[in-house]
């Protein structure tokens, strides 16, 4: 298992470079420059404007900021932002928490409802219950994160006025009631989204599993219906779901972004976009890092995952 493991670990090396480069290159060449808002002053100069330029190395090719920031970066140096004026490290460090606790709630509640929902679904196919999860399913994947968190706003904050319109905490407090209360409606946007893949999937997998002869003999043997669709029959079904499970890791962060500039959530993606508004190169690239970090880290894990639960899975590879 070792050597699995291992072998994950080194493949996910070369993916963080090639994603460090194509959104370096990508800050770099996209219109406007942190120069803008640093020389708002109208009385600066082109001058000025060369030697701060020179200060902070953005004069120099890209091929060469690219291997200076690496070099930092390798140290354990994100470097400073250039709208704060703050390490970025420390900016990161205090969005990533918010970002973590949103996801991984998000994550845990589509599961809850998405796998018991799909299990159902294949136990009884093509009935009236079948049909309407999988619409109300198929309708929550194929609306915008954006337009399903101003629905909730309006509804639950608006008219009912029984949850907070956004935030991470009251003014004034920092309680748990308080955090608890802010999270339910970006939760629910992000989980909203996630149920659709995770019950189709399931649903699939397990119609799948539902028609093997192991089923059969395991019915025939007189085994709880209960015992045979959980231990035999979702054990097996189980690969297909956690491979979109990691694909999903993406889209988490991705819907993050949204979710958080429509509540107000204090995470990476709210930090990213005032990052990129601003261009500011060092922020950007410091939450690139964290997220492909813990995009490349999800992906291992379910790659382990897969390895405990099909050894001829681990042996192939």
């Amino acid at each position: 298992m070792g050597k699995y493991v291992l072998k994950r670990l080194l493949v996910a090396i070369p993916t963080f470079l090639g994603i460090t480069i194509l959104v370096f290159i990508i800050s770099c060449l996209a219109p406007g420059s942190p120069l803008e808002l640093l020389l708002a002053d109208p009385m600066a100069t082109e001058a000025d404007r060369a030697v701060l330029e020179h200060q902070m190395g953005l004069d120099d090719p890209i091929v060469v900021q690219y291997f200076r920031w690496l070099g930092n970066m390798l140290r354990g140096n994100l470097g400073t932002s250039y709208r704060t004026n703050l390490p970025v490290s420390q900016m990161v460090l205090e969005r990533l928490g918010p970002t973590l606790l949103l996801t991984v709630i998000s994550t845990v509640i589509a599961i809850l409802i998405a796998v018991p929902l799909g299990i159902m679904s294949a136990y009884k196919p093509y009935s009236a219950w079948d049909y309407i999860s999988s619409g109300l399913s198929f309708v929550g994947a194929s609306t915008p994160t954006f337009f399903t968190g101003l629905i909730l706003i309006y509804v639950f904050s608006v008219k009912l006025g029984i949850l907070p319109m956004g935030g991470m905490y009251d003014s004034g407090t920092r309680s748990i009631l308080s955090l608890m209360k802010h999270l339910i409606l970006p939760a629910a946007v992000l989980a909203i989204f996630n149920i659709g893949s995770i019950l189709r999937q399931t649903r699939g997998s397990m119609l799948e599993v539902f028609q093997e002869d192991f089923i059969r003999t395991a019915r025939a043997k007189g085994l709880k219906e209960r015992i045979v669709i959980i231990k035999h029959g979702l054990r097996n079904a189980l690969i297909p779901v956690v491979t979109v499970l990691s694909t999903m890791i993406p889209f988490l962060f991705g819907g993050a972004v949204v979710a958080e500039q429509v509540f107000g959530w204090p995470g990476l993606g709210n930090l990213m976009v005032q990052s990129i508004n601003a261009r500011d190169y060092p922020a950007i690239m410091g939450i690139t890092v964290v997220i492909a970090v813990a995009v490349l880290i999800g992906n291992v894990v379910v790659d382990i995952v897969y390895g405990f639960l099909d050894p001829k899975i681990r042996e192939k590879r």
